[in-house]
């Protein structure tokens, strides 16, 4: 079995003293992969930066407090890569990926974006660059008898199951026509090749949902968005057996306005 979990944990520091670093030391999982680290290695507690039984990597944000991914596994990758081939964006802290014994593990942070503003063009930029990459890595793989599963903030919602409030955000960064065609081009069997796994073990579910923002009661309304993924190489997916989102008992409990999102697989 591998288990594998991946959550925006909105600023790492931060979670590190709400109950993050209690999640970790009760988590089955084989890999974690976190996304908005916001910190330096430097800057992390030890129990965050090297825990106990865990090969770490962390890939910040060459602009400090912004961005920053990193991984976390049971046992020592054969191969770690920061990056993927962008001149603009392998400085961000936005992709770090990880060999492991039959299946590479990526942790993603795709840009937010804000609609009319240089954020949407850099998200488009980056969405561009990565979509072929995405393809790159498949092939490679699959010529070294692996597969691949993409973790992560993709900052899309990519159908009207995946928020709960669609009608209202349709206009909006994270729900934009354009944003979620992109999204359909990784998955399209002939294009991307990849699986949504969430989706793919609960097709007929509404969300389940990964953020929720601070404001107001969305928590506690479930009023949330499904935006972070597993998105898996179809041997990979077909291999799934259970899927679930973290989510905290109560509001006061969360450690992240994000859940980790928590994938089985049967290898």
């Amino acid at each position: 079995m591998l288990t594998v979990t991946s959550v925006n944990v909105n600023g790492l520091r931060a979670a590190a003293k709400k109950g993050f670093v209690e999640w970790l030391a009760g988590t089955s999982a084989d890999a974690v992969c976190l996304q908005e680290v916001r910190a330096e290695e430097a800057q992390l507690p030890e129990e965050v930066r090297a825990p106990e039984g865990w090969f770490t990597v962390h890939a910040p944000a060459a602009a400090k407090g912004r961005a920053g991914v990193s991984l976390y596994t049971r046992r020592e990758p054969d191969a770690v890569r920061i990056g993927f081939g962008s001149a603009e964006f392998d400085t961000s802290g936005r992709y770090v990926e990880a060999d492991l014994p039959g299946v590479t593990v990526a942790s993603l942070y795709l840009p937010s974006g804000e609609v009319g503003t240089e954020r949407q063009d850099e998200k488009y930029r980056f969405m561009g660059e990565f979509l072929p990459y995405l393809k790159e890595l498949r092939t490679r793989a699959a010529a070294d008898g692996r597969e691949v599963v993409v973790c992560g903030d993709w900052n899309i919602a990519h159908q009207e199951a995946d928020l709960k409030n669609w009608k209202a955000n349709r206009k909006n960064a994270g729900f934009l026509p354009e944003e979620r065609e992109w999204l359909s081009r990784v998955l399209d069997e002939g294009d991307g090749g990849y699986v949504d796994v969430v989706r793919g073990l609960h097709p007929e579910q509404e969300g389940p949902y990964s953020w929720w923002s601070y404001r107001g009661r969305a928590f506690d309304n479930d009023s949330g968005w499904r935006i972070d993924y597993q998105i898996a190489t179809p041997g990979l997916a077909a291999k799934a057996v259970k899927a679930h989102v973290e989510r905290a008992a109560t509001h006061d409990e969360r450690w992240s306005d994000h859940a980790p999102v928590t994938a089985v697989y049967e290898m």
